[in-house]
């Protein structure tokens, strides 16, 4: 070999490549072709699954619509690791679809992971469930969820990955999936050689059975080995995959409540080449909105942003009295600051560009209920008039609860577009207040959040601001 030219040994390593995929190919054919035909099954030919029984089942195979890892790998780098982590996976993409299914998987681990701290890692629960919901198919759902016995997802992802959305947002009993080495505390890129550890686990917990059934993909070449084990596997076909729809919100066994992260978009190779394409332009367009926004007077300003994406609706309820005080608030302009906006969890650059006067709180409740009866004082009314505001991007998200939040500006500002619709809804009746009707003040903040949310399709929890921060951050949100 050390005579030929460098374009044939090329050549020659590329051949063998395609000739090892296409014998794995062959040999599941084969495999399934011969004395254990009668145990795979295909799901699309009318196959009913018994309803009693252990349920094994591949997670990208059997539950989402698309069998791709990519995406949420880059979700990983972004978040965890930052952009240019984020770029060096992307750049990596070609290389990753070249060399197979395993060795892809293990660049993609190596550089989404190594020098992660293994304590402050949360993507997997504040991140990743919510694009997992959303590429979560109906039917493969149905499939999974009719199964009456206990339920074991199998994944190619390492298992911190998928384990909170697994076992919290679908309540599946057990997970197999690879564990990440880590060293000092912080991960190292690598995975451990197998699922034994956390098949073992499931094993000795008695979950696994005789009588266990599977499901599974034709394009799965990584859990062989764990489907032989069972009794009968059903396979399901990428053709038939294509077809599925998405899972509707109302059929999550858990809602989505938080999420956390600055992508708004789900970072598809395609996609992904859009983003960064976008990003050189986005920063300049970052810095021409924000040097025209303080150098122009108020009503140029909002035109020229408007002009550029960032657009804005206003909804005014047909409530007489509640137009007048829109009237009123319209002729506001932010040089005499007359609005004031209590902030909770606020950086301080966002302060210094917001268009209206801000009152941090400290959840100091001494300080907090002095600074709050201060302002009052300022502001009081009988009037009630709830707003309900709901703010569209169309690639990155302008706040963040576990992130760098003094860049939340400039990642809002560099949204190719976005969309803010401000609804301003009926003024409470005298019935409702603390003056009028003699409501204590929790009964009144409720039932204005109550209105904000049915105006907005949301559903009201018990769940706090500080419950947020302490899920998504691990603190109380105090910059």
């Amino acid at each position: 070999m050390a005579g030929k030219p460098h374009h044939l040994r090329l050549c020659l390593s590329m051949q063998k490549i395609l000739l090892t995929r296409t014998w794995n190919k062959l040999y599941f054919q084969i495999k399934t072709s011969s004395s254990q035909s009668n145990k795979y099954h295909f799901l699309g030919n009318g196959q009913e699954i018994p309803l009693d029984r252990t349920l094994m089942f591949h997670m990208e195979g059997a539950l989402l619509k698309s069998s791709s890892v990519f995406p949420y790998f880059l979700l990983v780098a972004f978040e965890a690791g930052g952009p240019l982590r984020a770029f060096l996976l992307f750049l990596l993409y070609p290389i990753i679809c070249l060399v197979g299914k395993e060795w892809g998987l293990k660049i993609m681990v190596f550089v989404c992971f190594v020098g992660i701290k293994e304590e402050s890692f949360s993507i997997g629960t504040t991140v990743l469930p919510k694009f997992f919901l959303q590429d979560v198919g109906n039917e493969g759902f149905d499939m999974v969820m009719k199964c009456g016995g206990t339920k074991i997802a199998v994944t190619d992802m390492p298992r911190v990955m998928v384990d909170c959305f697994l076992k919290d947002y679908l309540r599946i009993e057990s997970v197999i999936g690879r564990e990440l080495k880590v060293v000092r505390g912080h991960f190292i890129g690598l995975m451990e050689d197998n699922n034994g550890s956390s098949a073992s686990k499931v094993v000795g917990e008695g979950k696994m059975d005789d009588s266990i059934i599977g499901i599974d993909c034709f394009n799965n070449s990584l859990h062989h080995h764990l489907f032989s084990c069972c009794e009968v596997v059903y396979m399901v076909s990428e053709a038939d995959k294509k077809n599925w729809r998405a899972l509707p919100r109302e059929k999550y066994p858990r809602p989505l409540i938080f999420h956390d992260g600055r992508l708004a978009l789900r970072p598809t190779p395609v996609a992904t080449l859009f983003m960064f394409m976008w990003m050189p332009f986005g920063i300049f367009l970052l810095l021409v909105r924000a040097a025209l926004f303080f150098l122009l007077p108020y009503k140029l300003s909002l035109l020229f942003l408007c002009f550029t994406g960032l657009k804005g609706t206003l909804i005014i309820s047909d409530d007489g009295c509640a137009a007048d005080e829109v009237k009123k608030l319209a002729q506001v302009r932010p040089p005499n600051r007359s609005l004031a906006a209590v902030t909770y969890s606020l950086s301080r650059v966002s302060e210094l560009v917001a268009p209206m006067k801000t009152v941090r709180l400290t959840r100091n409740r001494e300080k907090d209920s002095k600074m709050m009866e201060k302002q009052l004082k300022q502001e009081i009314s009988e009037d009630i008039i709830p707003i309900a505001i709901d703010f569209q991007v169309s690639m990155f998200y302008g706040t963040t609860a576990g992130g760098y939040k003094f860049l939340d500006p400039a990642f809002l500002l560099m949204n190719p577009t976005t969309h803010c619709s401000a609804t301003i809804l009926e003024k409470l009746p005298k019935s409702f207040t603390c003056q009028g009707g003699g409501k204590s003040k929790f009964e009144v903040a409720n039932h204005v959040q109550t209105l904000i949310g049915k105006a907005l399709n949301f559903e009201c929890t018990s769940l706090t601001r500080k419950d947020k921060y302490m899920i998504l951050a691990g603190n109380e949100g105090i910059v």
